[in-house]
């Protein structure tokens, strides 16, 4: 944790990659973890696919969206708020996040790269009119399943469905993995693209609660919760910095 710190402190700023497991104490749940993963009752390559979007509407908005709003009102845990707290004090130039839960923002963070897309609104699949994610949930709820766009085109989310390509944010993100050192936090770098990030970084510290594929090539690897770790590093990094002033 010291020599975690040390770094942060003396390589900054860091571009920050973010996984589930940074929201998993905010009440959502990895959704590959055994036992309590979502995924375990539901196939997300069918449920949460472009095929189920435009062949089967009921599967995907019956089902696949249900289940991805259901964690709409999770608020932002410790984790999320001493990253936002770190972009203020110049530790952290940007977050990336595979995460589609918007909680970053919420937290405070201004630069976030969502490459995996969000739920905050929703687009015209024909017109490409954008809509808030409320008034694609009111038309499922009354049964208007597609939502359709007053030109009759297919309202869908803005999030990255399987057969989807990613979103610029990737290729944005890609830029700062060149340039910055960076910090995994709670990923199980198993999902690509996004696990291809770590191997352009000069510096590397992984936060995950288990083993990645890339613990062997990081500077540094801990092994526990998100929020307790984050919170640990900067009542650390606090330290530091109040004895060289």
């Amino acid at each position: 944790m010291k020599k975690a710190s040390e770094l942060i402190a003396s390589q900054k700023p860091w571009v920050v990659l973010t996984g589930a497991g940074i929201s998993t104490e905010s009440g959502i749940p990895d959704f590959r973890s055994k036992n309590t993963g979502l995924w375990e009752q539901y196939d997300p390559m069918w449920v949460l696919s472009t095929d189920a979007l435009v062949k089967r509407p009921e599967v995907f908005y019956g089902t696949g969206l249900r289940i991805l709003m259901r964690f709409e009102n999770a608020r932002p845990n410790p984790a999320h708020e001493v990253l936002a707290e770190w972009e203020k004090r110049g530790l952290v130039e940007a977050v990336i996040t595979q995460n589609i839960d918007s909680l970053h923002q919420k937290a405070g963070s201004q630069k976030v790269l969502e490459i995996h897309g969000h739920l905050r609104s929703a687009h015209c699949m024909h017109c490409g009119n954008k809509y808030p994610m409320q008034e694609i949930q009111s038309k499922v709820q009354k049964r208007e399943i597609p939502p359709r766009c007053s030109c009759g085109g297919q309202i869908r989310p803005d999030v990255v469905l399987f057969g989807d390509l990613l979103p610029p944010d990737f290729e944005k993100a890609q830029v700062l993995a060149h340039r910055f050192p960076m910090i995994v936090i709670g990923s199980s770098l198993t999902v690509s693209p996004a696990n291809l990030l770590p191997r352009y970084a000069r510096k590397l510290i992984i936060i995950n609660l288990e083993s990645t594929p890339y613990d062997y090539r990081a500077d540094i690897v801990l092994h526990g919760k998100a929020g307790e770790t984050l919170t640990a590093l900067d009542a650390e990094i606090k330290k530091l910095t109040s004895l060289t002033q």
